[in-house]
């Protein structure tokens, strides 16, 4: 089982979790979403496509863009379409 905690607060928690790159992507359902907000920031991975971020917030205090998703990924990552993993600050445990 592999958990996303940020600020003392589980944000996910998955036993299907896809790791690619070291990352854990958890399943859509698997996250909390009262704890995501929409960020406008987008990157740009050669192999997995256009990544779409958001924020973390926890009792009022935001972690900008520490959550990060595929909503259409190249066909070569076409298994995490919709993932979502987590980083700068967030911690993985599985």
């Amino acid at each position: 089982m592999a958990r996303a905690i940020w600020n003392g607060v589980v944000i996910a928690e998955s036993d299907a979790t896809i790791v690619v790159e070291g990352n854990h992507y958890f399943p859509p359902d698997s996250v909390k979403r009262e704890y995501l907000r929409d960020s406008a920031t987008h990157t740009v991975c050669g192999w997995k496509g256009i990544a779409s971020y958001y924020d973390i917030v926890v009792n009022d205090t935001v972690n900008r863009d520490a959550a990060w998703y595929y909503p259409e990924p190249k066909e070569a990552a076409r298994r995490i379409a919709g993932y979502i993993a987590f980083w700068r600050g967030v911690r993985v445990e599985t």
